[in-house]
């Protein structure tokens, strides 16, 4: 049937109005206001809906928040700048800003906020005042301090996705060197210690020397914000290989070499991380302030002043005090047989005294130069016996391997992780330059 004109007005305004009434009645849930759907009513009136789709913008959601609707400030603590000073600003009364600070002290208290860390607040449209500061100490988690009539505080932590990373370097100069070198940060070094602590003698890194690592990288949507766990390492050392695979069961935790015995033995190699050895184990050494020949029972690690001195093993306190040769000094019993000693600490731990108790990694004391010393550094004697000797050619004896059912579900992953750090090639000379002038570093 053929239309008239009139007709054809006359269908288009009823289709006109059918549309602003099934717009009007969907506004609840669609958001939109009246005006909008007046204007969409009127374009559709000119222009075909099959010919240009109407779009729909996706919200800006973060902090658990939809941003859109708030009015966004986002910021930096400066120098000398406290919380109450940022949201006076914002039109929060001093009486609610008393109410968080106390409602946060046992949640996030204020006082640790610090210069250079991120803030963002959130005002409603329809106001003045502030309803949200939150804060970001780190990128792993935030503070929702909410402003409101009720003041409460939470912490936030944010979903992190982990992905597998494998690297590997060639010391050329220095260990620091070869990670940063090759893309990786200061944490994968200090985690790589750690692993082979009790293996590795990381004061005498030599040129050549070689790693491999498998570890976890950390994501925040889809951002690297740092590194998780290594699951997998290979070092070695003047021609000595080692190597150590994560595993956890409901009897064991901790990283084992190819034999399920634990990487973590009874004494550490060093009681001071990240040090040099200034002066080794010598029974005819020529001392520097006596100025005659002397023999030195220990061995010194030069490091800055204040570098945090480690007990080497569990064990007690026996002595924590002071002598006009030692300085400030401190001795451990780990057992019958073996005792440490601590010299020319700048000062003590807190808690270091007689009879204290003291775990394998637990801080005694800082680097300094006091009693007879003409630098920074901490003198470390080994007792054997009653005896002092050089730690560094003790044959301490191995912990027992891990038996069983434990040991077959370890060997499964450990073949699988072994096979993977043989697969990993190290980087050339011409490699590690590229990567090194290309800046790939990950956090």
């Amino acid at each position: 049937m053929k239309l008239t004109k009139k007709t054809k007005l006359l269908l288009g305004g009823i289709a006109a109005i059918a549309t602003v009434t099934t717009l009007i009645f969907s506004l609840p849930k669609t958001g939109m206001n009246i005006n909008a759907a007046a204007s969409l009513v009127k374009s559709s009136t000119t222009e075909s809906p099959l010919s240009k789709p109407i779009g729909v913008e996706k919200s800006t959601i973060k902090y658990g928040f939809v941003l859109d609707n708030f009015k966004v400030t986002k910021g930096e603590f400066k120098k000398n700048e406290v919380l109450g000073a940022v949201l006076q600003r914002h039109s929060v009364a001093y009486t609610q800003i008393d109410k968080l600070v106390k409602a946060a002290v046992d949640i996030f208290d204020v006082r640790k906020m610090r210069v250079g860390k991120s803030y963002t607040i959130l005002t409603s449209k329809e106001s003045e005042a502030a309803d949200y500061f939150i804060y970001e100490p780190t990128p792993f988690f935030y503070v929702v301090y909410d402003l409101r009539d009720e003041t409460s505080v939470k912490i936030v932590e944010h979903s992190i996705e982990l992905k597998v990373k494998e690297n590997a370097g060639v010391v050329t100069a220095s260990l620091w060197n070869a990670i940063v070198d090759n893309g990786m940060s200061y944490d994968i070094a200090a985690k790589m210690e750690a692993v082979l602590a009790w293996q590795v003698d990381f004061h005498h890194i030599a040129k050549g020397d070689c790693f491999k690592l498998i570890y976890d990288e950390q994501y925040i949507d889809g951002e690297l914000v740092g590194v998780g766990n290594i699951k997998a390492a290979y070092f070695k050392n003047k021609g000595k290989e080692f190597n150590a695979y994560y595993y956890e069961d409901e009897n064991h935790t901790g990283f084992f070499d190819e034999e399920g015995r634990p990487m973590k033995k009874a004494f550490l190699k060093s009681p001071v991380q990240y040090a040099r050895i200034s002066s080794a184990y010598n029974l005819n050494r020529f001392h520097p302030i006596l100025r005659r020949v002397k023999a030195h029972l220990g061995t010194d690690y030069a490091a800055p002043y204040g570098t945090p001195i480690q007990a080497v093993a569990a064990g007690t306190v026996t002595r924590a005090g002071r002598t006009r040769g030692n300085g400030n000094y401190v001795k451990i019993r780990h057992d019958k047989t073996y005792e440490t000693q601590y010299l020319h600490m700048q000062k003590f731990a807190k808690g270091m005294k007689l009879g204290a108790r003291v775990n394998q990694g637990d801080v005694i004391g800082y680097v300094g130069s006091t009693g007879l010393a003409t630098g920074p550094h901490v003198c470390f004697r080994f007792w054997k016996n009653g005896k002092q000797v050089d730690h560094r050619r003790e044959n301490l004896p191995p912990p027992n391997p891990m038996k069983g059912e434990s040991f077959e579900l370890f060997k499964e992953i450990q073949i699988e992780l072994a096979a993977r750090l043989a697969e990993i090639e190290l980087p050339t000379e011409a490699e590690t330059k590229a990567k090194k002038e290309n800046k790939v570093i990950d956090p």
